[in-house]
């Protein structure tokens, strides 16, 4: 038994020379973190830890620190428990362009916020993603048609296809309009084993026909998050957006446009640093765990 495998050893059968013992009782997390360097009698050897943990991993949980793992998680199942490390990203990228969807939220025949999503499809496009803007004409509000409307399906094609998308919405009565929540509403969490938005890059924009706001973008974000999405930290508000397009529809310079070409910019880096790993950053403990009972109920089932 080698140094390190003594001293976690005798850690982990209790004794009472653990800090984190003492403090926080036998077997807690915070006992697990705070335990004994009886070589140096110093408590709170964080470092000693993971390399504990470490090396518990990688023969399987067994050993000396496996116990102390063990002791101080009694609630993990084993076989299911996985360190993250860099081994699990991908190591080679892919080459194809990116795949943005573009969602706006007004059915005016000048719409500021297709205006805006217009423009950061020209970005995208010059960045070197593919796009596609989904027209919500024709939507039907959501359950007062099933699923197979042909407008419900070409929104749901277009979200299984895309990669990253932008939402952009006016803001009315202190919030995204009801043409935007139905797109997102229509949107479902699952369809059958895939879920259509989890993973993908997400970038949250807002239309003002007054001074600057941000609830719409707030909104957004919570949306995001509920669709299990990776919304990216930067985001646009444009106020008084009907002074921002010339003539031709195209948006004046100006800081606002700046800040969307920002925008655009951190979503096809975030998209390209994110798409490849997704299998490995969606990968969670709890459905292990739960596809692994669920497995196990089918075997027990064939047997009876």
């Amino acid at each position: 038994m080698s140094a390190l495998d003594g001293r976690y050893a005798q850690a982990s059968l209790g004794t009472e020379r653990s800090v984190g013992a003492r403090r926080h009782g036998r077997g807690s997390l915070a006992g697990l973190w705070r335990l004994h360097r009886v070589d140096t009698a110093t408590a709170g050897d964080f470092d000693g830890c993971r390399l504990a943990a470490t090396r518990a991993l990688a023969r399987g949980l067994t050993g000396p620190e496996g116990q102390i793992i063990m002791t101080a998680l009694p609630n993990i199942q084993v076989d299911q428990f996985h360190m993250p490390g860099q081994d699990g990203f991908a190591k080679v990228p892919s080459r194809h362009k990116p795949r943005v969807l573009l969602l706006y939220g007004s059915l005016r025949s000048r719409s500021f916020s297709r205006l805006v999503v217009e423009e950061c499809a020209c970005l995208l496009a010059a960045m070197g993603a593919e796009t596609r803007i989904y027209d919500p004409t024709g939507l039907p509000l959501p359950d007062s048609e099933d699923a197979e409307h042909p407008k419900v399906q070409a929104l749901r094609e277009g979200v299984m296809w895309s990669e990253a998308q932008v939402w952009c919405s006016p803001e009315r009565h202190g919030a995204m309009t009801g043409i935007m929540k139905a797109q997102i509403d229509w949107i479902p969490l699952s369809l059958g084993a895939v879920r259509p938005t989890q993973g993908k890059t997400l970038a949250v924009m807002q239309v003002c026909g007054g001074s600057q706001s941000f609830n719409v973008v707030n909104h957004l974000r919570v949306l995001g998050r509920w669709m299990r999405m990776l919304t990216i930290p930067n985001q646009s508000s444009v106020p008084k957006a009907f002074l921002e397009f010339d003539d031709n529809d195209r948006m004046k310079p100006s800081p606002y446009y700046n800040r969307i070409v920002d925008v655009m910019e951190e979503l096809m880096k975030f998209t390209l640093l994110t798409r490849d790993n997704n299998p490995y950053l969606l990968d969670r403990y709890s459905e292990r765990v739960e596809s692994a009972e669920q497995l196990m109920a089918r075997v027990n089932q064939a047997d009876i």
